[in-house]
């Protein structure tokens, strides 16, 4: 019965190097309270461009150039090892992480940002990174495009694992394909929070049959260091909560286990009895005896994409 630590606690905002140390401390400090697993927010590091939502590109040229400049400058490159302290903490923690981060790509062109979540096992291993398959609305100005090579559900110390990032869980399909590998602990990292995040969360946790854990990062405008450019324009009532975090854990085909954790700071603990997933699905198992292939069929297309191929 694996304890899961829900992390609940903003990063350094849009500052990579003191985020990351922060993330290292929280694994650890999780760790030593029992958790087996350490689950982070939709791009935790180094913070959700919250600012998409309220500039217009065109309109706020400078400000949306300066947020963008300074959160590009603080993401990370995998192919430079920037994740290596965090695989480095699962090891010597011996937990699993699930890390929501801003991802540059410099295989090809590293102009573009991703919204990546990375599954690190508890031997350091990085299991799986999937990458956002379609940014909502203004995320589209910052962030480009997954592609189907990881939607994958991978075996992990705890069980096995697979994510799906904010607006991703609305997508039926995308939904289908992590419930059609055997999926026990579904993460949806996100930004969104509130009573219709939430009924998703438990519609998920029903339709899968697998425990559900739904987190987003917990922040105010007191958060938000004071030097970042065009921060009072942008976010003008120093007393504002930008995002409650809501972070929750749904039992498989049931309803609410642990949480909503609303405009509080921390871990929501929860020990999760994977004996559960099976027993639910007896009623109603949406890739087994509710899939009616006689009827329908999904064909997913795993293959990694790329806009140039070397020969």
């Amino acid at each position: 019965m694996p304890r899961i630590a829900v992390v609940q606690q903003p990063p350094v905002f849009l500052d990579k190097e003191r985020s990351m140390l922060l993330a290292v401390d929280l694994i650890a400090r999780a760790a030593s309270e029992g958790a087996e697993m350490v689950i982070f927010p939709e791009t935790w590091l180094p913070g959700y461009p919250a600012y998409v939502w309220r500039l217009a590109p065109g309109r706020d040229k400078a400000a949306t150039e300066a947020f963008y400049a300074l959160s590009h400058a603080n993401s990370v490159y995998r192919s430079r090892g920037d994740l290596a302290p965090v695989i480095e903490a699962a090891r010597e923690h011996g937990t699993v992480v699930v890390l929501g981060y801003q991802e540059v790509d410099s295989r090809i062109s590293s102009g573009t940002l991703y919204n990546s979540i990375a599954i690190i096992d508890a031997d350091g291993k990085l299991l799986n990174n999937h990458r956002k398959l379609m940014p909502t609305c203004p995320e589209r100005t910052v962030w480009g495009f997954g592609d189907g090579s990881t939607l994958k559900v991978v075996e992990t110390a705890v069980g096995r694992v697979g994510t799906l990032i904010c607006w991703e869980n609305y997508m039926p399909l995308a939904r289908a394909t992590l419930y059609a590998q055997n999926i026990e602990i579904y993460v949806a990292p996100t930004w969104d929070s509130g009573p219709f995040w939430l009924n998703a969360m438990q519609h998920i946790a029903r339709e899968g049959g697998c425990w559900t854990v739904g987190c987003a990062t917990p922040l105010e405008v007191a958060d938000i260091p004071e030097g970042i450019p065009h921060r009072d324009e942008v976010f003008p009532d120093p007393n504002e909560c930008i995002n409650a975090g809501d972070a929750v854990v749904y039992k498989p085909f049931a309803g609410c286990h642990a949480g909503p954790m609303s405009r509080e700071k921390g871990f929501l603990n929860a020990d999760l009895d994977l004996s559960e997933v099976a027993t639910s699905r007896r009623r109603f198992d949406a890739m087994g005896h509710y899939a009616c292939p006689q009827v329908f069929q999904l064909h997913v297309n795993r293959a990694a994409q790329a806009p140039v191929v070397f020969s």
